[in-house]
């Protein structure tokens, strides 16, 4: 099957070249940029030389030639070509917001209008899967918002009040560079952004809701002197007590069939380059710590949209993705 990646010179286009050179029945036969027309793609992502030959084009979406198309551009962009997408029959993963959240949602948080509006599926495949598979189009999650999910989604029906806390590596904001992420202010560092703020939030509140959750929904994301790795800590306040053994069980239960969802002692380390959420949970009986650990880059973003694209193609849902972390 042929993959064209419309934007692939950000970290996410870099990290779907890489992953998709170990999928059995995927090829990139096109990945585009504006501004890199004509370079080739290894003197951007130096880890693939060697391995791809491919050079940058300036494509329209109309002519792209490909069976499948990852949106690896920011929001408001993808909302101008998904439609011709969807239109020529293309399959399609947005990596983008654009089609994550309702209409009247997205335009109040992103605060644009949305000239290009249709209805997606919220590629979370341990909670979608059944819409997932066989669809046309799918809206990938934000990378709070996946490890923030399934840290309490077990117990989010339970709950009156969730708090998440997530530590986030500098990947997350992109290649390009600000004051936020220059290395002085980040190295041997730790600082908090968005307070309150965060356009993410709105996802975990959606997805609660979607678990019959009337929980108010609370988050902070943090900055951590790393490149990639989200550690989210979740305060799920419960309306009733639970013991440790009937949380832990409930979560082992939840998760036993889910490949991509380990239940053990979350650690950056053991997740990361991989398509892995490791989760572990901790009560005190009216409160429950849920820790999840997730690569942004790769559970959190293109990883996760392989994961989809295979649902929707019907693929083994693991091809391309069944490999361990990097320790230590």
């Amino acid at each position: 099957m042929d993959i064209a990646i419309i934007g692939a010179s950000g970290y996410t286009g870099g990290e779907l070249m890489r992953l998709l050179l170990n999928h059995s029945s995927a090829e990139v036969v096109a990945a585009t940029s504006r501004k890199l027309d004509g370079t080739p793609v290894a003197s951007v992502h130096p880890h693939l030389q060697g391995l791809t030959d491919l050079v940058f084009g300036n494509i329209d979406a109309g002519d792209i030639d490909a069976d499948f198309v990852f949106l690896a551009v920011p929001h408001t962009v993808a909302m101008k070509v998904a439609g011709v997408l969807v239109e020529r029959g293309i399959r399609t993963v947005d990596l983008s917001a654009d089609y994550r959240l309702a209409k009247d949602v997205y335009e109040k948080i992103y605060g644009v209008r949305h000239e290009a509006y249709f209805e997606a599926p919220y590629g979370l495949p341990e909670l979608h899967r059944d819409e997932i598979r066989g669809a046309h189009f799918v809206a990938n999650p934000g990378c709070f918002p996946t490890g923030a999910t399934l840290a309490a989604a077990p117990l989010a029906k339970s709950a009156h009040t969730i708090v998440y806390d997530s530590k986030t590596g500098a990947t997350g904001a992109g290649t390009t560079p600000s004051a936020t992420t220059h290395y002085p202010n980040v190295g041997d560092n730790l600082s908090a952004y968005k307070w309150t703020g965060h356009r993410h939030l709105a996802e975990m509140k959606q997805e609660a809701a979607r678990l019959g959750s009337v929980a108010r929904c609370y988050f902070t994301p943090h900055l951590l002197p790393v490149n990639r790795g989200i550690f989210t800590t979740a305060h799920i306040l419960l309306e009733e007590p639970m013991e440790q053994e009937e949380v832990e069980a409930l979560y082992r239960n939840f998760y036993k069939d889910e490949f991509f969802v380990r239940y053990q002692k979350p650690t950056l380390a053991a997740v990361r380059g991989t398509n892995f959420c490791d989760v572990a949970v901790e009560s005190e009986g009216d409160r429950v710590v849920a820790i999840s650990a997730i690569d942004n880059l790769v559970k959190g973003a293109s990883g996760q949209a392989i994961q989809n694209m295979n649902l929707m193609c019907g693929f083994a849902e693991d091809d391309g993705l069944r490999f361990a972390g990097i320790l230590p």
